[in-house]
């Protein structure tokens, strides 16, 4: 049986956490951190590190005007990768700023981020997210372990509600990312002109050419997509899809 307990990060916030070992253990933790009722969740991949500083104002807009209505609104939970940096910074800075109080739940691989206390695993171990409300801590000590987690943890927080994915940037690992929600049926939202992944996907969904990988996701259906310019349209899409509107 999962046990939650509390991790006090950088600024002396506290934030509840739980620890998972295997595929069984994540309805356990669900409860274990009080989120078991069926509730809209958001799913929120993108770029981490390999964000550019310099389109922070930009980003900064989408969440601030697009996501953060959008999911307060639709009374949802976000799950993403709970690390500070990039879209989950972003993120967790808007948020907090906006007042707003959606459970915003991190999920990491315990190899890949510092935790209070201990020593970092790793040379690129990141620092977690303060404005986080929830962690649940996942085995693996390398980028991307933490994917399937992430898409476990949102089908079992839904509960059969309606759930969507937001893509923003991101590297190759959003790929997998976003392949887990296609296999998930969850609809993902690709916002074009925030680079790299994002944009490789709206290309393909608007019948650009590209690789085979990109292509075999676009072709599922289940990704449409949004601009950067147009933050009210995002959150207009999330609004659709949370409550249990197709996409277009």
């Amino acid at each position: 049986m999962a046990t939650s307990f509390p991790v006090t990060l950088g600024d002396g916030r506290v934030v509840t956490a739980v620890r998972v070992d295997a595929d069984g253990d994540v309805a356990d933790a669900v409860v274990a951190l009080g989120l078991a009722r069926p509730v809209p969740v958001l799913v929120m991949v993108g770029g981490a590190g390999g964000v550019d500083p310099s389109d922070d104002d930009r980003l900064d807009r989408l969440f601030t005007k697009g996501v953060v209505p959008a999911v307060a609104d639709a009374g949802a939970i976000v799950v993403d990768g709970g690390t500070h940096a990039g879209v989950m910074r972003l993120h967790g800075v808007a948020r907090a700023r906006g007042g707003a109080t959606y459970p915003l739940v991190g999920v990491a691989a315990i190899g890949t981020v510092v935790l209070p206390g201990a020593p970092p695993p790793g040379p690129d171990a990141a620092e977690l997210d303060p404005l986080h409300t929830h962690l649940v801590l996942v085995p693996g000590d390398v980028w991307g372990a933490e994917t399937p987690w992430i898409a476990r943890v949102a089908t079992v927080v839904a509960r059969g509600s309606p759930s969507a994915t937001v893509v923003i940037n991101g590297g190759q690992i959003v790929l997998d990312d976003v392949a887990r929600s296609i296999a998930a049926r969850r609809p993902v939202i690709t916002v074009a002109g925030t680079g790299r992944t994002a944009d490789r996907l709206a290309a393909a969904v608007r019948g650009a050419p590209h690789d085979a990988e990109v292509a075999q996701l676009a072709a599922s259906g289940l990704i449409t997509v949004t601009h950067s310019t147009d933050p009210d349209g995002l959150a207009r899409r999330i609004t659709d899809v949370l409550a249990g509107s197709p996409a277009s």
